[in-house]
Parts: C-alpha cells; sequence; structure tokens
C-alpha cells in the first residue's frame, strides 16, 4: 500500500472517506433512534429503561469508530496509507460534507478515527480538522416529510393560551394530561407574576425547539418569546403525576434557570435534531454567554463539545501569557489539580503513586471516573473531559508546577521540544472548594446557604444511587451559581453496594473509654454516625448543617435511600427550586374540588421581559 498506483490513489482516497462519512452516518441514526426510543420510554413511564438508555448511549460514539478503524485497517492497511492520500482523503470528505446536515459532528468523527490511526505528530491541519472547514450557519433541513428546527406561533391570532396549549399538544404524547388547561393558567400566572403585562406588540411571537428535551423523569419544552425588542427565554418540564397522566410541572424564565438545566453538572438530554447546529444556535440565542462547546455536550454531543472545548482552550492559550500553577486548596493524595489563572479549569492528573491511607489503582480511579461519566449526575457531579496526548507550551509552566509534575506523575510527561506532552488527564470547570468557601465566609447567611446546599447535595446523590466515599468538605466546590457539587471521584461507590451500619453500643467501659474502634469494620461498611466528627468541628457549620439536616448522621436515613433504589424506585429530581413547582406554587393555594380558573383578559397580553 505505500506505492499507490498514481491513477488509483485518486478513487482509493475517496473510497476511504465514504468509508469514514457511513460510520459517522451510522452514528448518527443511531443517535437519533435512541432520542425516539426515549419518548417512547417516557410516555410508558419507563424510568429505569431511560436511564440505561442514556448510560448504554454515552458508549455509541467510540463503538463506531472502532468499526470504522477495523474496516479501514482491513480493507485499506489504513497505518501504511502516504501523507499525499491521507490529504486526499481529507478533501474528499470535505466535498462529501457540503450538503450534509451534520457536518461539524462528521468532521469530529473523522478526527477520532484519524487519531486512532496515525501518529499526533500527524495531527495538524493537513490531515484531520484542526478548524472546522464546512460553515454550519442557516443549514436547515428541507425535507417536505421532516419538521422544522423550530415552530413558531402567533398568538395575536389565537390568543395566548389557546397558543400554549397548541404548543403543547403538538409534541403528540401519547399519555394524557391531567388538566392542561389549568397548567396552561399556571404558565401565564407564572409569567405575570414574575414581568407584568403589556399589549402584545406587532412582532409578538412564540418559538419552540421542535423536539422534547427528556433527562431523568421529565421532557422538557425549550423555547422563547419574543415581543418588541425582548427575547424571553422559557422552559416548561413535563412530568407523570402520581395517577400516571401528565401534566406541567413548573416554567423556567430566568436565563440563569436554563443555564442550570445545561449545565455541566447534569447528565446529557437525549433529544433528536436532524441539524445539531441549528439547535445549538436556537440555545445560544437563550443563553448567550453559554459556550457552544457545553451546549453540544449538553445534548448529548459530547465529542464534539470536547473538540470545540480544546478549540477554545488553544484560542486561549494564544490570547493569554499567565501561567499554569498548582490548584489552590487541599492537595489530593490521588490526582494532581493544577490550573491557569486567567481560564476557568482545572487539569486532573492521577499521581503514579498513592500513599496511605490509599489503596486503590489508575486503573480504579479511570473507571470511577468512567462511572460519573454514565451515572445520572442530577446536578450534583461535574462531568469531566478526558483527554490524551495533550501538548502544552512548555514556557507556560510555572517551574514550581513543572518540578512537582516530575516529582509526582513522570510516567504521564514526555517533553518534545518547546512543548510538555501530558499522555493523559481529565478537564474539569473550576469550583471555589467549599472548606474555602466556609474559611473565607463572611457572614452566617453565607454558611447557612453552603450547609443546607451541601447536605442537599449529598442527600441527592445518595437518592440517585452514589456514596461520595469522601465527604470531606475539600472534595466538594461551589458553583457560580452557589450550588455545591462533588467533584473526587477516587472513593466513589454504588450506594448499594455498601453496608451502612449503626455503631455497635459498647460492652465494657474499656470500650466507652477508648480511643480507638473496638468494633470490626469491612471493607464497605459506612457508619453515618461517625461522619459527625470530622463534619461538625466549627459551631457554625456545624448548626446550620443540623438545622437544615437532622438525620444526616442517621443511618436509618441512608438504609431508606437502598432500600427504594433496590426496590427499583427512581427518585423525582427537579434541577430548580421546588417551591417553583406550580404543586407546590399554586395547587396549595386551590381548593381541590375547585375547577381549573378561568382564562383571565390577561391571556392576550404578554409580559415585559
Amino acid at each position: 500500500m505505500n506505492h499507490f498506483p498514481k491513477l488509483l490513489s485518486s478513487q482509493i482516497a475517496f473510497d476511504v472517506a465514504r468509508t469514514m462519512l457511513d460510520g459517522f452516518d451510522k452514528h448518527y441514526r443511531i443517535f437519533r433512534e435512541v432520542c425516539d426510543t426515549a419518548k417512547t420510554l417516557f410516555e410508558a413511564g419507563d424510568w429505569l429503561g431511560l436511564q440505561k438508555l442514556q448510560r448504554d448511549r454515552i458508549a455509541f460514539y467510540d463503538a463506531r469508530v472502532e468499526e470504522s478503524v477495523v474496516i479501514l485497517e482491513d480493507e485499506y492497511d489504513a497505518e501504511n496509507i502516504e501523507d499525499e492520500v491521507w490529504q486526499q482523503i481529507k478533501l474528499h470528505y470535505i466535498g462529501l460534507l457540503t450538503e450534509h446536515r451534520q457536518p461539524e459532528c462528521a468532521e469530529t468523527f473523522f478526527n477520532s478515527v484519524c487519531c486512532k490511526i496515525l501518529h499526533r505528530s500527524y495531527f495538524n491541519n493537513n490531515f484531520i480538522f484542526v478548524r472546522p472547514a464546512i460553515a454550519t450557519e442557516y443549514i436547515e433541513n428541507n425535507e417536505p416529510a421532516s419538521k422544522p428546527t423550530y415552530r413558531v406561533y402567533y398568538p395575536a391570532r389565537d390568543g395566548l393560551d389557546q397558543t400554549l396549549e397548541r404548543i403543547v399538544t403538538n409534541f403528540q404524547l401519547e399519555r394524557p394530561f391531567e388538566n392542561l388547561a389549568r397548567d396552561v393558567d399556571y404558565v401565564m400566572r407564572a409569567i405575570e407574576e414574575m414581568f407584568g403585562v403589556f399589549d402584545m406588540a406587532p412582532n409578538f411571537q412564540i418559538h419552540t425547539l421542535s423536539s422534547l428535551f427528556f433527562r431523568n423523569k421529565a421532557a422538557y419544552i425549550v423555547g422563547r418569546i419574543i415581543n418588541g425588542d425582548a427575547v424571553l427565554p422559557f422552559a416548561i418540564p413535563i412530568m407523570h403525576t402520581p395517577d400516571g397522566k401528565l401534566a406541567l410541572d413548573t416554567v423556567l424564565l430566568r436565563r440563569e434557570q436554563l443555564q442550570i438545566i445545561f449545565s455541566f453538572t447534569h447528565s446529557y438530554f437525549m433529544v433528536d435534531m436532524e441539524v445539531p447546529s441549528a439547535y445549538v444556535q436556537f440555545l445560544r440565542s437563550i443563553m448567550p454567554g453559554k459556550p457552544k462547546a457545553e451546549i453540544y455536550t449538553s445534548v448529548g454531543l459530547q465529542k464534539h463539545g470536547k473538540n470545540l472545548f480544546y478549540r477554545d482552550f488553544l484560542h486561549h492559550l494564544k490570547h493569554s501569557s499567565d501561567k499554569f500553577i498548582t490548584a489552590p486548596g487541599i492537595r489530593g493524595l490521588v490526582m494532581l489539580v493544577f490550573t491557569l489563572p486567567s481560564y476557568p479549569y482545572v487539569f486532573k492528573l492521577i499521581r503514579d503513586a498513592f500513599p496511605l491511607p490509599k489503596d486503590t489503582t489508575r486503573a480504579q480511579v479511570q473507571s470511577k471516573y468512567l462511572m460519573v461519566k454514565q451515572h445520572d449526575r442530577v446536578g450534583r457531579m461535574a462531568d469531566t473531559l478526558e483527554y490524551s496526548s495533550v501538548a502544552f507550551p512548555l514556557a507556560r509552566f510555572d517551574d514550581a508546577l513543572i518540578a512537582e509534575l516530575q516529582a509526582e506523575v513522570p510516567s504521564l510527561l514526555e517533553f518534545e521540544g518547546d512543548s510538555l506532552v501530558i499522555r493523559h488527564l481529565y478537564i474539569e470547570r473550576r469550583m471555589t472548594p467549599l472548606n474555602l468557601w466556609l474559611q473565607h465566609a463572611e457572614t452566617d447567611a453565607e454558611i447557612d446557604h453552603a450547609m443546607c446546599e451541601y447536605g442537599n447535595a449529598v442527600k441527592e446523590l445518595m437518592a440517585a444511587n452514589i456514596f461520595p466515599g469522601d465527604l470531606l468538605y475539600k472534595n466538594f466546590g461551589v458553583t457560580r451559581h452557589g450550588r455545591v457539587v462533588f467533584y473526587d471521584y477516587d472513593e466513589l461507590e454504588y450506594l448499594t453496594d455498601c453496608n451502612i451500619r449503626k455503631v455497635p453500643a459498647p460492652r465494657n467501659e474499656e470500650e466507652a473509654m477508648s480511643g480507638e474502634v473496638w468494633y470490626r469494620v469491612g471493607p464497605h461498611d459506612v457508619f453515618p454516625e461517625t461522619f459527625e466528627t470530622f463534619l461538625t468541628g466549627d459551631a457554625r457549620v456545624r448548626r446550620y448543617l443540623l438545622q437544615h439536616h437532622p438525620d444526616f448522621f442517621d443511618p436509618a436515613l441512608w438504609q431508606g435511600h437502598q432500600s427504594r433504589i433496590r426496590a427499583g424506585q427512581m427518585h423525582d429530581f427537579y434541577p430548580y427550586d421546588v417551591s417553583q413547582r406550580f404543586a407546590n406554587r399554586y395547587h396549595a393555594a386551590e381548593p381541590a374540588t375547585q375547577p381549573a380558573p378561568p382564562v383571565p383578559p390577561a391571556s392576550r397580553r404578554v409580559a415585559a421581559a
């Protein structure tokens, strides 16, 4: 294969390009089938099936990449294809993408396949897509049978109430609604309470993305209201009621609320997108501060999100001059963490050796991070981006950090000229460690909030079948939205794998006075009562933790979560304040026998954004 006849090289290059695109098209076809299946499972209330579908989908991309690599090696001896032919392959691939509806994701797939075949010295613009070759603006599906990216509604014609009802029914969910007219009125009431009302502008319209966003037990309608110069983003979660019907759970109207449901602490949505770039463009119009990389990741296209993230990172390096330094906070025994002060992320490397009392291996730590990637993160665990063979400019590293890297992770380092290549690392959003947050808190209100959030985070992780392992505050971070999130995964376990025990009563005075543990402790034993010793040393921390979570150290709380999970029950998770749920906001204020309230005159007006 080293000596192609020149007349055949172009045909071979085209065939290779076609094979690679066929691999991507198969991947994206399966990706869309999964999203279609999510709708069926949501309608059926099969929550465990949805959870499994979401977990399995993450592995589909790598499986298709491996399939393509095998085909290229078997049929074309891909490793020995000459450089000139690889350049032709890329050009043919670009030609095949000119009318493609997912060109940006197909370019990323091309890169993934090439990185499995080529040495990294070939990772340049001649062989892979360092920069996008196909523009994604204004791609739209023109097939008559296909649905558009978003639907447009004009409430001035039919009234806001009927328009909102039609928006919901257009998704054609099979299960009936409990009382859709009532829920629509709640939506209108919430809009009026937040923004007031005024007459519609001539351009008043509502845009909704044509596919539902599925995650956990909810299906989200995502859209925007346009009135004059105002653009009002919204998301409406649809959930099952206790009697098995559907209901609108709330309406989220603030940009910060949407940023949280699309954040890096949540599992990826399952949403059917024929033109993903059009969905991302729409979502950026209602969340303009959120990077495209994060949006692609949140809608399940995490490989392309990872690709965009790296491009953004290289751009930031080119336009900054500060140096990488060791990340502030207590240094971990398993991970070495460094950061670039001007960049809101941290870089985590698994140490070559772990001091006592850590008893783990590199492979086990990597398995924990994979577990987090595949598990439902319920808004309480940070997502991570995993990279191999990343070249950093050596001159940008602080001397002290270089010395620490050489001492702690020499097996992961490779010096090549003016570059430092790190063979394996994780990249994670930078947060304020909770222990530092508590140390620097100036008011009781800040500690009050942090301890309420900390307890909520641990309880929601328990409900999702996650035992963090190490509950020390240094292993939790505070996001810019004030949410407490877990981010240290080396001791993480499934809660159902733990043996939750009550501390045995001492059998005699000697055991009662002993400073040592007098009872047998198995490798999976967990004693919640013992957490109190190292979590409540500060009086204010203790007061607020016990005020909000008096049952935190009670083994019965932990055992109760275990029992529900083992019985196949799935907890309800809300990525928004539960006080905003219509069930808590409006239902309680109305007698159970009261009929749905009539639509007020304001139904033909819109809130001021």
